[in-house]
């Protein structure tokens, strides 16, 4: 998997936990802000530069997923301003390039986008592929972060930022979408639960 680091400098880690951005931070030490850490860890690191940092998820919901992190301390996408257009661009550029050479010849599709609400602090864009053949995806949360609205495409967030001036996901009503029925994310077939879902959904790989 070529995940060579592409970026022409590498500078210091990110800001502190504490945040401008709006909202009280997380205390030191919070699972939370795990990512911050993760940032400044060369073994996690995929690609680096000036703006931004790709590391690979500690816990991929499928055969090829990634983390692409501002260096500045941006919390959440509600934070985000249209002075930040530029940044998101730059995000989505890098990360479709480091996936798209991860997956290389395998033929998988992918699909990048952030997370309507979010666990982890600090803003993070996903580049995953879309075989979810991965043992960490365990729970219906997990699934339906994924293939749900509440998976929000890279370029909807742009696009609202550019025309709105903002980005609020509120109207998706992200908790009713978690909670929805187990469904293939291919043929939209219903399955009872996830180890049915995960033997139902290889069936799909190589036709994604």
């Amino acid at each position: 998997m070529a995940t060579a680091r592409t970026g022409t400098k590498r500078p210091e880690g990110p800001p502190s936990s504490s945040s401008s951005s709006g909202g009280p931070p997380a205390k030191k030490g919070h699972w939370s802000l795990g990512l911050l850490d993760t940032m400044k860890d060369p073994s996690s690191q995929v690609y680096t530069d000036d703006r931004i940092v790709i590391i690979k998820d500690k816990y991929p919901k499928a055969r090829f997923h990634y983390l692409v992190l501002p260096r500045e301390q941006i919390a959440k996408l509600k934070t985000l301003k249209p002075s930040h257009l530029d940044l998101l661009r730059h995000m989505e550029e890098v990360g479709d390039k480091v996936i798209k050479e991860a997956i290389g010849e395998e033929g998988l599709t992918y699909r990048l986008g952030y997370h309507a609400v979010p666990s982890m602090s600090h803003l993070h864009l996903h580049a995953i592929s879309q075989d979810f053949d991965s043992p960490s995806l365990k729970t219906k949360k997990h699934w339906n972060s994924f293939t749900s609205a509440y998976f929000v495409d890279s370029k909807e967030v742009i696009d609202q930022l550019e025309k709105e001036g903002k980005v609020d996901t509120s109207s998706k009503n992200p908790d009713a979408l978690l909670k929805l029925p187990l469904r293939c994310h291919v043929c939209k077939l219903e399955l009872g639960n996830i180890p049915k879902l995960k033997a139902h959904i290889v069936k799909h790989i190589k036709k994604s």
